[in-house]
């Protein structure tokens, strides 16, 4: 299965080497604080390490990720698992529903907006659906991480979720925000904005619930 727009880091270059000794590290850093995690150098062994973590009788949901997307995930478990898919729905009111029960679905599939050398993940949402479900509701949550996403401080870490990835996030959809208007966080109060929720997850609450799998290269924004 082929990546779609990720950009997978070639193998034995400098950029390879670089994200195998750091995405060991992240592991031992998100086991430290009680996450599953799992560094994946490319994105056939990134695929193959989420589908095993899904058993075959799991009802899966998801969040906007790009990553996913990416990698092919989404197109799998639509194909091969029980989903409940908010992409599906006819109506807002529909699509508000379908959110509402992913939120007790059996695995739930998201990205991260960044993630810290030290292990922590932090993310910005809209609706808060994708945030409420890492923290709470469904059995299991998959992170999938691409090695762009890695960020030496939280600091760091929230600067580029705010004016990175928010930013081309934003460009997705309708509506009127400061950074559609200029490209940069404005730090907006739009009715439309899709910064509503700032969220920092620095230790899975119960052991092994989130698995974040890294993966090598860059993937989503």
């Amino acid at each position: 299965m082929a990546h779609k727009n990720g950009r997978p880091a070639a193998q034995d270059t400098p950029r390879a080497k670089r994200d195998a000794l750091l995405g060991a590290r992240l592991v031992e850093a998100l086991k430290a604080r009680h996450f599953d995690a799992f560094y994946c150098a490319t994105p056939d062994e990134a695929r193959q390490r989420i589908f095993s973590l899904i058993p075959p009788a799991d009802v899966v949901a998801w969040g906007g990720s790009m990553t996913m997307e990416e990698l092919g995930v989404i197109d799998w478990v639509r194909q091969n698992r029980p989903v409940i898919d908010r992409d599906k729905a006819q109506s807002r009111e529909e699509k508000l529903e379908l959110m509402r029960r992913s939120l007790l679905c059996d695995t739930y599939l998201m990205g991260t907006n960044a993630l810290t050398a030290q292990g922590e993940l932090f993310n910005i949402d809209a609706n808060g659906n994708r945030v409420a479900a890492l923290t709470f509701g469904p059995k299991q949550v998959i992170v999938a991480v691409g090695m762009n996403k890695v960020m030496p401080t939280l600091e760091e870490a929230v600067s580029r979720a705010r004016h990175t990835a928010a930013t081309i996030n934003a460009a997705r959809f309708d509506g009127v925000r400061g950074c559609t208007k200029t490209g940069q966080c404005t730090d907006c109060k739009s009715p439309d904005s899709i910064c509503c929720s700032l969220v920092c997850t620095r230790l899975c609450c119960v052991p092994g619930r989130i698995k974040v799998v890294l993966v090598g290269g860059d993937w989503g924004y």
